[in-house]
């Protein structure tokens, strides 16, 4: 049996993970940051990357204490190295490295998109691919034709703010404490979706499978200044209010995100849609997407609850490249932006 240390420290959860190839987790572990950034109201990459020095080691010995592995049953190293925040990243990677020097085991880079995808396939039996693999997270908004688990397309992406990160960022304006993108789903669950009247930015393009939040984010802003509510650090909105404008801004969100991936099965002609992502854990979206999808006849594949949100388990993806033989060299090195595609 074969066995793999995974690591992934992308932005501010530092994770590891013992899976085995047939897919089984023997340990996992993530190691989360809210509280640091909760009085910025958002992530802070320097604060990001000394708490990833912090807990790097500590996450990697829980999961090797856990599992009950030793290093000589090590068959490799798994590590995210793009997309994310450079110093994270870096500690990541850092980590790997030296591992695989004192261990002596190959080293493998991970797409950290391509993983969340790929989180889609753990646990289930019949293969993912090909598919549609649609992204939706705090930082990414991204759509792609996935013919091979090494064969990916780029079909359309976020061209500003990613939709979790509009969410938010609304949040903020609403007075609901970081990270606020499921307090404000939750507080959406007693609200009238048809409340407000946002916009729905290149929702009707059919010509094009990008997105923008930045401009509906805008429009949330206005709404409260047009209410007099111009001071969001001391917000005195009536509760209903505050339940239905979440609402309507939600919805708009998931109706963006649903008109596009429809778009792309169509326009792809594959027929299953895999999404991952932080994202994918609302409950809205989740039911008014596979609604969507059933009513085209195609197959939907989420991935499980846990395995949405950033962590170390969807790195089995580096699987893939150990049985393809494609181990990477000590020369790996980070790629934290991400290309776009026109």
């Amino acid at each position: 049996m074969r066995i793999l240390l995974t690591i992934e420290s992308t932005c501010d959860e530092t994770a590891a993970a013992i899976i085995t190839e047939d897919g089984n987790v023997l340990a996992d572990c993530v190691a989360g940051q809210e509280d640091l950034h909760r009085i910025y109201e958002g992530v802070v990459p320097e604060i990001a990357a000394r708490a990833h020095l912090e807990r790097i080691i500590p996450v990697i010995d829980r999961v090797m204490v856990d599992s009950g592995v030793t290093p000589n049953q090590l068959s490799a190293i798994a590590v995210a190295t793009q997309p994310g925040l450079p110093g994270s990243l870096l500690v990541g990677l850092s980590a790997a490295k030296g591992l695989s020097i004192a261990w002596n085991l190959p080293l493998v880079a991970v797409n950290h998109l391509h993983a969340h995808v790929y989180a889609c396939s753990l646990g289930r039996s019949e293969p993912i691919f090909p598919c549609v693999g649609f992204v939706v997270s705090g930082g990414h908004t991204h759509l792609y034709r996935c013919e091979s688990s090494h064969d990916w397309v780029p079909l359309g992406g976020t061209i500003d703010d990613a939709a979790g990160e509009a969410f938010d960022k609304v949040a903020v304006m609403l007075g609901i404490p970081f990270p606020g993108g499921p307090r404000l789903a939750k507080l959406a669950e007693s609200g009238n979706p048809k409340a407000f009247q946002f916009p729905r930015p290149l929702m009707d393009d059919s010509k094009r499978m990008d997105f923008s939040f930045s401009g509906l984010k805008t429009a949330v802003r206005y709404r409260l200044v047009s209410e007099g509510k111009q001071d969001f650090t001391s917000l005195n909105l009536d509760p209903q209010y505050r339940c239905d404008l979440a609402a309507s801004f939600q919805q708009a969100v998931v109706d963006c995100l649903v008109a596009k991936a429809v778009l792309a099965l169509k326009h792809t002609g594959c027929e299953r849609l895999c999404l991952g992502g932080g994202v994918a854990a609302n409950k809205v979206f989740r039911q008014q997407l596979g609604d969507a999808i059933n009513a085209i006849g195609r197959e939907l594949v989420i991935a499980k609850p846990e395995y949405c949100t950033d962590n170390a388990v969807m790195g089995a993806l580096a699987w893939e490249k150990i049985r393809a033989l494609q181990p990477d060299s000590l020369d790996l090195d980070i790629h934290p932006g991400l290309v776009r595609h026109r």
